[in-house]
């Protein structure tokens, strides 16, 4: 099968890559810069999301897109509202028109557990948007999809945009721990390569229009993490720091589900009369022809 990977450089992106390979796909990676993980059997088209020539180039031919380009760091979207919105929701626009445009089987779209919780930020108000339209594409066009929301990833390929990696990086070269969050804070951890083999299987029909949420199978407090390293790391306990931010832009232990806002009515008693104002605007209508 002919499989476009948007965003197919990055830290998720090239796992996904080398498994659908694995598998005996037809890859082609789309990304603004060469992978450097890329494959003889792959192909790779360099270009930005945002423009549609270039996008044409690995969408047009594909059966299956995986959509996984995204501003995806939250504390880097966080005061960037604007361009947030140009990659994360004017970029899946982007795949999803030239996806209807050349008649691909299925849109699979990176989402967030963030997408429907009061935290993330930016981030996660684009993501949501994102999932929104992917949803109207396949009630107006007919464009199949599935949205993964992922949890918290780790593993190699990764940058210090990356939670254990950030942690990791402190440890070695600062020789600090160092979280912005509290001490009880957990996350549910999961390996990118499991991710990747997961997001192959999302490819059959069974998993067509719906989201999937993947992630670890227990929490992991990050206390447990910081002691394991400073074990290793050889770390005294006052070079142990919890910052306890009062916002963050991540969730502490699970994400708080979104609450929706209930309008207020305002009533106005004295309004113009109905009957009479159509009448008006049948003669202001009228007038103009």
């Amino acid at each position: 099968m002919q499989i476009a990977v948007i965003g197919g450089s990055g830290f998720l992106g090239s796992h996904l890559c080398d498994a659908l390979s694995k598998k005996g796909h037809k890859v082609k990676i789309f990304d603004r810069k060469k992978s450097k993980w890329i494959k003889k059997n792959q192909k790779m088209v360099i270009g930005n999301i945002l423009n549609l020539s270039s996008l044409k180039k690995v969408i047009k031919g594909s059966q299956i897109v995986y959509n996984f380009a995204a501003l995806s760091d939250i504390d880097y979207a966080k005061y960037r509202p604007i361009e947030t919105v140009k990659i994360n929701i004017l970029g899946t626009l982007n795949a999803l028109t030239l996806s209807k445009k050349y008649n691909v089987k299925k849109f699979i779209q990176a989402s967030t557990i963030y997408a429907t919780s009061e935290e993330g930020g930016f981030y996660a108000r684009s993501k949501k948007a994102a999932e929104d339209y992917i949803e109207e594409f396949k009630k107006i066009y007919g464009l199949n999809y599935t949205i993964l929301r992922f949890g918290s990833l780790y593993g190699e390929r990764s940058d210090n945009s990356n939670g254990i990696r950030s942690i990791i990086y402190n440890a070695i070269k600062k020789k600090k721990l160092i979280y912005k969050g509290k001490k009880n804070a957990a996350r549910s951890y999961i390996h990118v390569e499991d991710v990747a083999k997961a997001c192959v299987k999302i490819i059959d029909k069974k998993y067509n229009n719906k989201y999937t949420t993947i992630t670890g199978n227990k929490y992991i407090k990050i206390n447990k993490i910081f002691n394991l390293l400073s074990n290793y790391f050889k770390i005294p306990k006052k070079k142990i720091k919890f910052l306890n931010e009062k916002y963050t832009g991540h969730y502490n232990i699970k994400p708080t589900t979104f609450k929706s806002r209930i309008g207020k009515d305002l009533i106005i008693k004295k309004q113009k009369n109905f009957k009479e104002s159509l009448l008006k605007l049948i003669n202001e209508i009228k007038g103009l022809n």
